[in-house]
């Protein structure tokens, strides 16, 4: 009785912890409207950019193309002989897909803890690996499409151009990179908005 008692205790804290995580938001074509769904995620947003100089346009992109703002999202399993499941393609994990050992690194080099399906800090290890990428190979981090590729490519990969054979996903850095220059115009938009209302809020 007192087993069963504890099974249904966790069971309801799975419940609760699951119901506290932030739902991907109605309107991911529209930075604007991601920031006024989520207010924190702007405050989240401009920490990195002061932090690491990514534009938040650029980095907004990246989230939205590698896990459509889902906060646990994983890459799709990978299966032995075509149908015994075998694990994933990858350790790719939370809003940012950051790998273990990229998501090693980061912490490591910036001493900072953090969670993967914690939306700040997947921010904050995009702008880290977007300002190491320009510090490393030289790209800019206003270009969204060479950053990408180093991103999904690892560095090394990026300077070896493995991406060059990779066509499918030549075609998804570029819609990355129309993503973040679409990002970037509503963003001045709403820019004055969305700083007025930060003055409002109570920390």
């Amino acid at each position: 009785m007192f087993l069963a008692a504890r099974v249904v205790m966790l069971s309801g804290l799975v419940l609760v912890l699951s119901g506290c995580a932030t739902p991907p938001p109605k309107d991911q074509s529209n930075v604007c409207n991601i920031f006024r769904e989520n207010p924190d995620w702007y405050e989240d947003a401009i920490n990195m950019q002061q932090e690491w100089g990514t534009p938040i346009n650029v980095a907004m992109a990246f989230v939205k193309q590698e896990s459509s703002f889902r906060h646990d999202a994983r890459p799709p399993k990978d299966y032995l002989l075509g149908f015994i499941p075998w694990g994933r393609v990858s350790s790719a994990y939370g809003y940012a897909q950051a790998q273990d050992p990229a998501w090693e690194d980061y912490q490591k080099a910036t001493g900072n803890g953090g969670s993967r399906t914690d939306f700040g800090d997947s921010l904050m290890f995009v702008g880290w690996y977007t300002h190491e990428t320009q510090r490393q190979l030289g790209l800019s981090k206003w270009d969204a499409n060479g950053q990408y590729l180093a991103y999904h490519e690892g560095r090394g990969g990026y300077q070896r151009g493995t991406y060059k054979s990779k066509p499918t996903l030549i075609k998804v850095s570029r819609k990355v990179e129309q993503q973040a220059k679409n990002y970037g115009w509503q963003l001045k938009q709403c820019r004055q908005e969305l700083d007025d209302n930060r003055s409002w809020w109570p920390f």
